[in-house]
């Protein structure tokens, strides 16, 4: 009888009961709420941006402003465990809080694509900050019986996040005060920092402060940058020059990880393909840049189908529907048939986006709504493929973590899926510009771009196919 009680007392600890209660609940709330306005904000954007564009113009730089707001986010997660030694939880989760809301501000007050731009920077900086800082403190502000429930609440803020953002951000797209999009925001950043100032604990971490890589951080940024700067021209030299420049950086990366250096970026063998750790790296990178083509998702369906802002902020949600509850589904199976599971994954995200490749070229014998059906069936296959695999892919890089960076490994998985989407979106807007969304535009360059963008990242699922076979052999 008293084993029973000591079992049904351990259930207890650990239940959803425990998290909300004794005092924990708030605290559960606030470093949730701080997860929710930083994916809220990333679907948000997303929905407004082609109202933005109507308004102030500069469609050239379209993919720029997911690419400054990751870059900034990777910068922000990187930064957040020397910011929360040297000032506390409480000071830090207060930075990170009024940098997301200046840059907020700066967004709603824009009246030129250059200011939004920089808003976006300012808001992903302290977006990372945030999103960093809020897993972070769990390990702080709980009890460890309470981790894996606190860990589950945060992560599903995200699913939240995909019906909030779209919804918030089309409702004053359609009412063109988009502005106020971005205003709604900075009420939820101003209760965040008043329930976080009267909560979160203000001790100082004891432990040496983490140092900062500057110098590698500033590579990784000039090297998204030179993608992006590539794209504003119409010359393919000048393109293929930002690329090549591109890879050049992420080359000294490389270089100055494998010194030997004590603040590394990610674990030992995550550079080479000869590794088994680099190769299921590169598959999450190829996988994670096929998911960027959703940034231009909102903007076809607007202008290609007449969708309102809502509807086409909608669209953009069911890759990311798709992917929750394929993980959800698969993320059970056994080992043995992961590596099945995974290359299964790769083959339908390569089947998702090689059908918004066909159904975009100009087909009079499809109707409108039949486009729309198969589009939705189309970005839901590829959220399905890649949350197939992506529980799994996670499993094999924590099980091949280096010995003594077994920490460095399991964070470095936020690294990459960061720098991933800041490189997939500069790609994007690079594909999206040759392929004529600017010159000639219009409908009929929007048409051409969107067969140009989904059939050349069709390429990165096959890519990673290629890898998985290759890795299986050996």
């Amino acid at each position: 009888m008293k084993g029973t009680n000591n079992r049904s007392t351990a259930i207890e600890n650990t239940s959803w009961y425990a998290l909300f209660s004794n005092g924990n609940g708030i605290k559960a709330v606030t470093l949730a709420l701080g997860v929710m306005l930083h994916a809220t904000n990333v679907y948000l954007a997303t929905t407004v941006m082609p109202s933005i564009i109507k308004e102030i113009g500069g469609l050239e730089y379209y993919a720029w402003n997911t690419t400054l707001f990751v870059v900034a986010s990777v910068i922000g997660s990187v930064i957040s465990a020397n910011r929360i030694s040297k000032l506390g939880p409480r000071k830090s989760y207060q930075l990170a809080i009024l940098v997301f809301s200046v840059g907020t501000l700066v967004c709603s007050l824009a009246s030129s694509m250059p200011i939004l731009l920089l808003g976006r920077f300012i808001q992903g900086l302290g977006g990372g900050l945030l999103f960093a800082l809020s897993y972070a403190m769990i390990r702080i502000v709980f009890s460890e019986n309470l981790w894996p429930r606190a860990m589950a609440l945060i992560s599903g803020m995200w699913g939240i996040a995909a019906f909030s953002g779209p919804f918030i951000g089309g409702i004053f797209a359609e009412q063109n005060e988009w502005r106020w999009a971005f205003g709604v925001l900075l009420i939820i950043c101003l209760v965040i920092l008043i329930i976080s100032s009267l909560i979160l604990p203000n001790t100082k971490s004891a432990k040496e402060i983490p140092s900062i890589p500057f110098l590698k951080l500033l590579m990784l940024v000039l090297a998204s940058f030179s993608v992006s700067a590539g794209s504003i021209f119409e010359n393919s030299s000048v393109n293929i020059a930002g690329v090549v420049l591109a890879l050049f950086f992420l080359y000294m990366v490389k270089i100055r990880e494998n010194k030997n250096s004590e603040v590394r970026l990610l674990p030992s063998g995550s550079y080479s393909l000869s590794s088994s750790l680099g190769k299921v790296y590169a598959v999450m990178f190829l996988l994670t840049i096929a998911t960027s083509i959703e940034i231009f998702v909102p903007y076809f369906a607007q202008v290609l189908n007449g969708f309102s802002p809502i509807q086409s902020g909608y669209l953009t949600v069911l890759i990311a529907i798709g992917w929750t509850l394929s993980s959800i589904l698969f993320s059970g199976v056994k080992a043995d048939f992961s590596n099945k599971l995974i290359l299964s994954g790769c083959t339908l995200m390569l089947i998702g986006l090689a059908g918004l490749t066909i159904i975009s070229f100009p087909m009079d014998i499809t109707s409108t709504s039949t486009k729309l059906v198969l589009t939705c069936i189309f970005l839901f296959a590829i959220g399905m493929g890649i949350g197939a695999g992506w529980p799994h892919l996670l499993t094999k890089v924590f099980s091949l973590a280096p010995k003594g960076e077994e920490e460095l490994t399991s964070t470095s998985v936020t690294t990459v899926q960061l720098i991933a989407t800041a490189f997939g979106a500069a790609l994007a807007g690079l594909v999206s510009n040759i392929g004529g969304i600017t010159n000639p535009g219009g409908f009929e360059g929007t048409q051409n771009a969107s067969l140009v963008l989904y059939g050349t990242f069709s390429l990165a699922p096959l890519l990673a196919m290629i890898i998985i076979v290759f890795r299986n052999k050996k």
